[in-house]
């Protein structure tokens, strides 16, 4: 195990022959998905939507599993260490609610119009233009946010292997580039939720002897010494709380606006229930993936906290050693014995690689039909879809290597992240409410709305950031009301310009309009398996963890 000593000291973990194999025989169990799946990919849908043949639970735990990259486990206990239990709102008010709504409300539009992507949805909704801007500003953000997948899988090589970060970079680039192309997003799919076992099993062990090791909640409080890190809304009725900000910014901007944005909008997520075998599949998808969500700050929040209180100086040294991004790998390092090591190191890896495949397969299926085939070579044969689905998947890659040093120069990956989340997702949330529950609402009102919405937040970022104009709280707040602030600008544009333009017939509106859908619901012989039961269970425990937490 590793001995912490100076924060400025070279952190590599003293790992064995046990722990190298184990993580060997996930690299190889991996590509073995992969080149077991190569032959089935025999059209474009398979490569990008796995043929829609795919049974919920796996759907489900891929769900939630491509979730699980950088952003759930380095940035979230990155900002355990720095914000304390509060990051558990990210969890909870800021997923499931929304998880739920997706399930109910969203799923059945989206698997129903058979779009291949969120854009092709904006496009039968709105016009070309909303979906062009939408795919491209996607795309864009699966690629910055690959990047940071690709810049977290490069610090666990590297404190295992002590190679320089360059290298570590372009390594995790070479393995995930593989076994996309061999498997499309099939092997995305059924590596999330090979992934998801993997991160639970590397993660518990963590939480349960760190816990321990500190004497448990009570002495974990002790060591870390701040009251303040251990509640969710007790200090949340002004702005003095670690995220410096009050309750109606983390209810309205995160549970929310961003929140919304992120599960109900990015494609990431929705492409995982598209890939399911049914409709009612495609429902219970965000629903079973919302029980283990509840589940997950105790193996990704404490763990942060557990370091915090064995070095209190974590994120103060200026290096990304010793950067609050370092708190997981420095805790398994510290606390996990050799075998179990690497095991919890095999998890670590695992999670990047799940997270970086699902933006990389997000991006490939955008860029090859709602860019692609829209823009530049529209009535070419399925074969040619599928090679350039291969193609990009390479570019993709190398060009999130280029975003993974973006990704390098931020103290925090989850503050990163949200930025991007506020600017992206915040106004596409108002966008996608509007035209769904108000009829009314004209193609040129969401384009400009989404536009101008997009515009605002990337103005109040800047502001902010490089012009030290204003200060709204700290990184985590910021984002929050940035988020807000920019859904409302696209809520408000968006109706005014609705006023004054034409709107699409009724009959292009079936299917696309709350109100003029028809209800088909979904028969399940199974009571357990209806989505209003498994919804209704969810949120039970969503209330009574944020009562025990309060």
């Amino acid at each position: 195990m590793l001995t912490l000593t100076a924060v400025s000291a070279n952190v590599i973990a003293n790992a064995n022959w046990v722990d190298y194999l184990i993580i060997a025989i996930y690299f190889v169990v991996t590509l073995g998905i992969g080149f077991a799946l190569r032959r089935r990919m025999k059209s474009s849908e398979d490569f990008f939507l796995s043929g829609r043949s795919l049974p919920s639970w796996v759907t489900g735990l891929a769900f939630v599993g491509a979730n699980l990259g950088a952003l759930e486990i380095l940035g979230m206990g990155a900002n355990a260490a720095q914000y304390g239990f509060l990051q558990a709102h990210f969890y909870w008010i800021g997923a499931i609610p929304a998880m739920l709504f997706v399930a109910i409300f969203m799923m059945p539009f989206y698997y129903g119009s058979k779009a291949h992507s969120v854009p092709g949805f904006l496009k039968m909704r709105y016009n070309e233009a909303t979906r062009g801007f939408n795919a491209i500003s996607f795309a864009i953000l699966t690629l910055l946010t690959s990047g940071i997948n690709m810049f977290a899988a490069a610090l666990v090589f590297n404190l295992l292997l002590g190679w320089s970060l360059n290298a570590c970079i372009w390594l995790a680039a070479l393995f995930i580039m593989v076994y996309i192309i061999l498997g499309g997003l099939t092997s995305s799919i059924y590596n999330e939720t090979l992934q998801f076992f993997l991160i639970v099993a590397g993660l518990l062990p963590v939480t349960i002897i760190g816990l321990i090791s500190v004497g448990g909640w009570s002495g974990l409080q002790a060591k870390v010494n701040n009251p303040q890190f251990f509640h969710l809304w007790a200090n949340t009725a002004t702005n003095n709380n670690p995220f410096g900000v009050n309750f109606i910014g983390i209810v309205l901007g995160l549970g929310f606006v961003l929140s919304f944005g992120y599960w109900c909008t990015d494609f990431l997520v929705v492409q995982r229930a598209l890939a399911a075998e049914d409709k009612a599949a495609a429902e219970r998808t965000p629903l079973i993936a919302a029980f283990p969500k509840l589940f997950f700050p105790f193996l990704a929040i404490i763990p942060g906290l557990i370091i915090l209180s064995v070095m209190p100086n974590l994120g103060k040294g200026g290096t990304f050693q010793n950067s609050y991004n370092m708190a997981i790998p420095i805790a398994m390092a510290h606390y996990l014995p050799n075998g179990v090591l690497g095991l919890g190191l095999t998890a670590l890896l695992a999670s990047f690689m799940s997270g970086m495949a699902g933006n990389v397969t997000a991006f490939n299926t955008v860029w090859t039909y709602d860019i692609y085939r829209a823009y530049f070579k529209r009535d070419a044969g399925d074969n040619h879809y599928l090679w350039m689905g291969r193609i990009v998947t390479v570019v993709g890659i190398l060009l999130s290597v280029g975003t993974a040093y973006i990704a390098s120069s931020f103290t925090s990956i989850m503050d990163y992240v949200q930025a991007l989340f506020s600017i992206f997702n915040a106004p596409l949330l108002a966008t996608f409410l509007l035209g769904m529950f108000w009829k009314r609402t004209t193609p040129w009102g969401g384009f400009v709305g989404l536009l101008v919405g997009t515009l605002v937040s990337i103005a109040l970022w800047i502001g902010e950031q490089y012009m030290h104009l204003f200060s709204l709280g700290s990184s985590e707040g910021s984002s929050m009301w940035r988020a807000l602030i920019a859904w409302g600008v696209c809520f408000v544009i968006t109706i005014i310009v609705s006023f004054f333009t034409e709107r699409k017939p009724d009959e292009e509106l079936k299917g696309l309009v709350y109100s003029m859908t028809p209800k088909a619901t979904v028969v399940e012989t199974v009571w357990y398996k209806r989505p209003m039961v498994l919804a209704g269970a969810a949120l039970a425990i969503f209330v009574i963890l944020n009562i025990l937490f309060f």
